[in-house]
């Protein structure tokens, strides 16, 4: 492991060690009595590609965050995932303000207001694998600020926006800017479980500006989830054809009454990305300023279909039984794991 790897666990260890001492101590300064959560979520999978007659196990995600109140404006958050695809990776990190009723303040780093799929945490998901919305084309976490508002029109509206360097935590110590990203998101919270949500986001991970644009609504009520969102992403002066992105997915919760199983969830997906340019220049297949943007994902569609097997409440401990089945267009080349599959996830939140 390396030395920063080993310095980012044992700092996320002993703080959750420290955790109520800290809490103690900082309630104690002004009497207002601090609070400390401490999370985790874990994801273990295992899949297997028909095409290449071939399975693997593989832990997904295994994150460790502490959130909190140091006072009633004062809030905070420390996430950390200790196994991101293989990788320790610094998730959230940011304090939040509340100065005023219905107002808010974010500084740090963050998962960025934008798209309602790719704004989901591991275990809020609804299948094993992630959106192409979210996983691809408006997955964004990034350090900055942002303000948001709510406010009450016969239903809440939330309205939260941003500015953000572009750097990403890895990389902000030399990182300086005369591009500054934003990204906006409106949501309605409509009668009888109903939403709407709008958003935009520009970034420029390379010399070319992106410029995002995503709608979505769900329906929320009476163990019914439905839910469709679209994505265009455009890229300036023609550096690349513009992005196309849909996401609809159906569920339906049953409760059992009784028994190991508490609910049973089917559930149908249907996703769709055209040919997507992650926005960095490439030559001779490696990342080289003197290239031009190429196909990182081409163009697919996808069915999943399956069932989630609840042994608590949904999204606190899940079985994810999902089958995947992809659509590529003539001479699309897929990736190794995004192929035809099957997919046994267990989720456990705590």
């Amino acid at each position: 492991m390396h030395t920063h790897h080993k310095a980012i666990l044992a700092s996320a260890l002993a703080l959750t060690a420290l955790a109520p001492a800290l809490a103690q101590s900082a309630g104690n300064t002004e009497g207002d009595p601090a609070t400390v959560n401490i999370h985790g979520t874990l994801r273990s999978k295992y899949e297997y590609q028909f095409d290449d007659n071939a399975g693997r196990f593989e832990v997904r995600t295994a994150r460790i965050s502490v959130d909190g109140k140091l006072s009633p404006v004062i809030e905070y958050k420390a996430e950390i995932d200790l196994c991101d695809e293989g990788k320790i990776k610094m998730l959230d990190a940011y304090t939040r303000l509340k100065p005023i009723k219905h107002l808010q303040l974010k500084a740090g780093q963050m998962r960025v207001p934008f798209t309602i799929d790719a704004h989901r945490s591991p275990h809020q998901q609804y299948f094993a694998n992630r959106s192409f919305i979210a996983k691809q084309v408006g997955n964004v976490r990034d350090v900055g600020a942002s303000l948001g508002y709510t406010l009450n029109v016969g239903f809440p509206i939330a309205i939260e926006a941003g500015l953000f360097n572009g750097s990403g935590l890895t990389n902000q110590k030399d990182f300086w800017t005369k591009s500054v990203n934003y990204s906006a998101k409106l949501q309605m919270m409509l009668p009888r479980g109903f939403n709407v949500t709008l958003s935009t986001q520009k970034i420029k991970p390379d010399a070319c500006t992106v410029t995002m644009y995503d709608a979505g609504a769900y329906y929320h009520a009476h163990g019914w989830h439905i839910e469709a969102e679209y994505l265009y992403k455009h890229y300036a002066d023609n550096a690349f054809d513009a992005v196309h992105a849909f996401d609809s997915f159906v569920s339906y919760d049953i409760p059992t009454g009784k028994g190991l199983v508490r609910y049973v969830t089917p559930l149908l997906r249907y996703d769709y990305m055209s040919d997507h340019s992650n926005g960095m220049r490439y030559k001779d297949g490696k990342e080289d300023a003197s290239g031009c943007l190429m196909v990182n994902d081409s163009q697919r569609g996808r069915l999943t279909g399956g069932v989630t097997l609840s042994l608590k409440k949904p999204f606190v401990s899940d079985i994810r039984i999902n089958g995947e089945k992809y659509f590529y267009k003539s001479g699309g080349v897929p990736h190794v794991s995004e192929k035809d599959k099957l997919v046994v996830e267990v989720m456990t939140r705590f």
